[in-house]
């Protein structure tokens, strides 16, 4: 069973900073590709990004430019570094992995932009 744990949220002001990560757990082999996506009560979970297996990334037209996504050297750690927050941008956050033995979600983190 393929475990996502993710880590990062918190309160931060409009204009900040925050870095979350995930760790999946299970074989790197089978892993296609990890991405970010949010949800905000009462809407649709949306996609961030994503960053497949070749390093190729997709980004939400909202954050390009402002949020980068990454990951670890092991493939099954991936990061969203988060710059230039926005209200908006509150939502809970979750790691998703896909890959040849399944399609996975993590717990999800909060982020909360607020003054």
């Amino acid at each position: 069973q393929v475990q996502l744990v993710e880590s990062g949220g918190g309160l931060v002001q409009p204009g900040g900073s925050l870095r979350l990560s995930c760790a999946a757990s299970g074989s790197i082999l089978n892993i296609n590709f990890m991405g970010w996506y949010r949800q905000v009560p009462g809407k649709q979970r949306e996609l961030v990004a994503t960053i497949t297996r070749s390093g190729s990334t997709n980004y939400a037209d909202s954050v390009k430019g402002r949020f980068t996504i990454s990951r670890g050297y092991a493939l099954n750690t991936v990061y969203l570094q988060l710059n230039s927050l926005k209200p908006e941008d509150t939502a809970v956050y979750y790691c998703r992995r896909i890959g040849s033995d399944g399609d996975y979600w993590g717990q999800g983190t909060q982020v909360t932009v607020s003054s």
